[in-house]
């Protein structure tokens, strides 16, 4: 993978405000949880790879509704394999604001694996963003979050424990890895730092020109199975990440959001 990072980096002229980074952040339920945190007073830094025109659209955006409040930084996760990569990367998420309250995971790839096509490729991949990138990101911004008390919350998946998709076992480990992080990372670095997650079922559809995208019969059979009889949204993902970002007793703790999806779910397919 190519290891490019960078940095689009605004005057500071609010140094009292808590600063949150969401590793992809540019779009979807990323980008709604960079909105709701600038709506209640963050300064925020958008984390993106191969979405730098909406990240920076997106920053342009915060930065013209209160100055100085956000920054992009620019990487591929894989600068996580490289010490030095990854320092740098370091120095560059605090260089935007010097400091850094919360750290959010929710960068991930997300496609099948089927049994007799399982490889290499898609092992490192599936594990790079979902459970690799999150535990050496969340070591080396350590130092800072302790020095503001601050909390880490990862973006994880209620197909995650117990209830797997059929044909996705990389994500599936990936993920089941990545839930075990907060729950051990909320030990370790206990009482410093809280870790937390949050559970999504189907809070936003694949992008229609994807290869997950689905038709019409399989969106009404998913909204069929959830208790809630809807598709859940973007902004009631960042309502829990805000909840838990403000939370000061709540720690190793993994908030399902799914409309009830898991109450009747067994596992098996989307």
């Amino acid at each position: 993978m190519n290891q490019e990072f960078g940095l689009n980096q605004p005057k500071d002229t609010n140094a009292s405000a808590p600063v949150m980074l969401v590793t992809g952040g540019a779009k979807r339920i990323g980008a709604a949880i960079v909105r709701a945190a600038h709506e209640q007073g963050y300064r925020v830094i958008i984390h993106c790879h191969h979405s730098k025109q909406e990240a920076n659209a997106l920053a342009d955006a915060l930065n013209n509704s209160r100055a100085d409040s956000a920054a992009v930084v620019l990487a591929d996760l894989a600068v996580v394999n490289n010490s030095e990569t990854l320092q740098q990367f370091t120095r560059n998420i605090m260089r935007a604001f010097g400091q850094l309250d919360v750290l959010v995971h929710n960068a991930s790839r997300f496609y099948p694996s089927p049994l007799g096509h399982i490889n290499i490729e898609q092992w490192d991949e599936l594990f790079l963003t979902n459970a690799k990138a999150p535990l050496l990101l969340s070591q080396a911004l350590y130092p800072y979050i302790k020095s503001q008390q601050g909390c880490i919350i990862s973006l994880l998946d209620i197909h995650a424990h117990d209830k797997p998709f059929a044909n996705y076992t990389v994500y599936n480990m990936a993920k089941a890895a990545h839930r075990m992080m907060v729950q051990s990372l909320a030990l370790d670095m206990a009482p410093d730092i809280r870790v937390n997650g949050v559970a999504p079922g189907v809070n936003i559809l694949p992008e229609a020109d994807s290869d997950q995208a689905l038709d019409q019969q399989q969106q009404k059979s998913i909204i069929d199975s959830i208790p809630m009889q809807r598709i859940g949204k973007p902004t009631e993902i960042a309502h829990s990440v805000l909840y838990l970002a403000q939370a000061s007793y709540v720690t190793g703790e993994i908030i399902t959001v799914d409309g009830g999806r898991s109450l009747t779910l067994a596992g098996g397919h989307i």
